[in-house]
């Protein structure tokens, strides 16, 4: 039988691993709030001028406008996909806060709560798919928003592989403990974060500040 840790113990005490989980996961939320609030900010300001200079519009291929005026940033009922991450992210921050208190959430939450930033990361990298191939410019604050997903993925890859939320079996959840405990799991999201840097410079090069 999978092994399953009951969460809901220990009230009020934190343990290390909990604290790393919990402090990837408020920082990433925050990055990520900030950007969509950024976001959202500037697309009020396109949907009253559709020609506005934004001021992280800072070349061709660094263009906030172009891409908040795509009709990828706007792909649920017109509402702006900003919009979303100001609705989820404040969640994320709360329960990143709580989880430092201390408070231990029922299984079924974080599943939830798994689910949500699940949704978020294929999100974030389908939007940035989409501007790097489609539209072939860049926003910065989507890059930022980006950086945030990065930071919400390790922090419940670590929590899945302590917790094992998910019910896998032991043998699964063991090899996913080891690789984290080992810091194969931070390696991974760094080598991400400069394979998208790498990306990006070879692709646009010195278009990038023209």
């Amino acid at each position: 039988m999978p092994k399953i840790v009951d969460t809901k113990s220990d009230f009020g005490k934190t343990s290390k691993q909990d604290k790393k989980i919990y402090v990837a996961l408020l920082v990433g939320s925050a990055i990520a709030l900030l950007a969509s609030l950024v976001l959202s900010v500037e697309a009020i300001e396109l949907a009253k001028n559709k020609d506005a200079i934004l001021p992280c519009s800072i070349s061709e291929v660094l263009n906030c406008a172009t891409v908040g005026s795509s009709d990828s940033a706007s792909i649920f009922m017109g509402i702006p996909n900003s919009f979303f991450g100001m609705l989820t992210l404040p969640v994320m921050v709360t329960i990143a806060v709580a989880g430092l208190a201390g408070v231990r959430f029922p299984r079924w939450f974080m599943n939830m709560a798994l689910l949500g930033a699940f949704l978020g990361v294929v999100f974030a990298i389908w939007m940035f798919y989409t501007s790097y191939v489609v539209i072939q410019v860049l926003c910065p604050w989507c890059l930022t928003l980006d950086v945030g997903m990065l930071f919400i993925a390790f922090a419940f890859w670590r929590y899945v592989a302590l917790y094992n939320t998910l019910g896998l079996s032991e043998k699964t959840q063991n090899s996913l403990k080891a690789f984290s405990e080992k810091g194969f799991d931070t390696l991974v999201i760094f080598l991400i974060g400069i394979a998208v840097v790498i990306s990006i410079i070879f692709r646009f090069g010195d278009a990038l500040f023209l």
